[in-house]
């Protein structure tokens, strides 16, 4: 990404983090990290603010401010999860920030690279849109689980089509928008506020979004891409999906946006509340086989073949990093992408089944640092959950 203007002339950049406190050592080794990637990019003007239910007794300074969410800190609305802290952070007595300045949400185990860094600078210098948001991969560092890290691949190829078609060419996030690597004009945040209730809590994201773009703000695709885990574990990624498929139909059904803005969403959410009986089907026609049909057979060839190309796309974007000492392990792992292709079905499939029949209104929070250390921290927070309504089990 090319810089479009000096890096220390950028407006201020407030760079924040929100997270429960259960992973303190992953979330300062990633402020350290991050903090690190603006000063080589030549940013000046910036400030990294975590936002937690529990302290993590991070160092605080010029560049890092701790924001911790009181318990008894109930919004209006009664807004839940990471929606509440977020709404806690732009109250008049915890705000300390400007209409003018831009605030970065990060996720606790994103890692910043140079080219995002000069993306959002580029983004907020130009100042025409409220809201951006760019591409993240799932490969870096450590890969933990080789599965999910092949299934999210399949996410990249989706930041490139669907999310940077519909905020670049649109300028609104009509299938939605993820939670991290969002970029806002704080001003215009604090407009849209967090506060939408229980029902815009689950998927804070894309419900926020819409309300945004029900406003009348405008959206724009941020230039560099990021860097995240995919979940170390399936049962993780499928409590993950179900989460997402849960708020996301929550703001499809929401009476307070408009359908005219709902109906690209709601096509995307009913075919995967619908997923499972792609499995049915699958067995049934071996037993009860039916007429071949040529434009169906043509239309499910090319959508074989779409998800083909963004698999290996995907990994192609992915996992350079990880091929550059052994180049063979590249279409070793194109090859394990389409083959994964199943496994991301049936990852679907079982989150719908696990929503149908699970608990609702749940804020699953996925293990983010490969540490044991941190199963006491989760042994914790359950305690904590059964006292206090507004905590959530992990």
């Amino acid at each position: 990404v090319t810089p479009k203007i000096v890096p220390v002339t950028s407006p201020f950049i407030c760079f924040r983090v929100v997270t429960r406190g259960l992973f303190p050592r992953l979330v300062k080794s990633n402020i350290s990290q991050n903090i690190d990637t603006c000063h080589r990019f030549g940013l000046k003007n910036f400030k990294f603010e975590v936002v937690t239910d529990n302290s993590i007794d991070i160092e605080t300074s010029d560049l890092i401010r701790e924001i911790v969410v009181p318990r008894s800190y109930v919004s209006k609305s009664g807004a839940l999860f990471k929606a509440r802290a977020l709404q806690f952070c732009i109250e008049d007595d915890v705000n300390i920030l400007k209409d003018s300045d831009w605030v970065v949400h990060l996720d606790e185990e994103t890692l910043l690279t140079q080219n995002s860094v000069c993306g959002i600078v580029n983004f907020v210098a130009d100042g025409k849109h409220d809201f951006g948001q760019g591409m993240i991969t799932y490969a870096s560092g450590e890969i933990v689980n080789l599965l999910t890290t092949l299934s999210d691949a399949y996410r990249v190829p989706d930041d490139c089509g669907r999310l940077r078609a519909q905020l670049s060419l649109l300028h609104k996030p009509i299938f939605g928008w993820k939670g991290s690597y969002v970029v806002t004009r704080y001003g215009a945040e604090r407009a849209i506020t967090w506060d939408h209730g229980p029902e815009g809590s689950i998927c804070e994201d894309a419900y926020f979004g819409f309300i945004a773009m029900q406003a009348g703000h405008s959206f724009d695709f941020i230039e560099g891409e990021m860097l995240e885990k995919s979940p170390f574990t399936i049962m993780d990624m499928v409590r993950q999906r179900k989460r997402w498929l849960e708020g996301l139909l929550l703001t499809v059904h929401s009476r307070k946006i408009r359908i005219l803005y709902k109906i690209p969403l709601a096509l995307v959410m009913y075919s995967w509340a619908l997923s499972p009986l792609t499995f049915v089907h699958a067995i049934s026609a071996y037993f009860l086989p039916m007429p071949r049909i040529a434009v169906l057979d043509s239309t499910i060839a090319a959508l074989l073949a779409l998800n083909i190309y963004m698999g290996i796309f995907g990994v192609l974007l992915t996992f350079p990093r990880k091929t550059k000492k052994d180049i063979i392990l590249l279409p070793l792992y194109c090859i394990g992408a389409c083959l994964v292709m199943i496994f991301t079905a049936a990852i679907q499939a079982a989150s719908v089944i696990l929503f149908v029949f699970g608990s609702k209104k749940e804020f699953y929070i996925v293990k983010k640092d490969n540490n044991d250390g941190k199963k006491k921290a989760r042994k914790r927070s359950r305690n904590t959950a059964k006292v206090h309504p507004i905590q959530i089990e992990v």
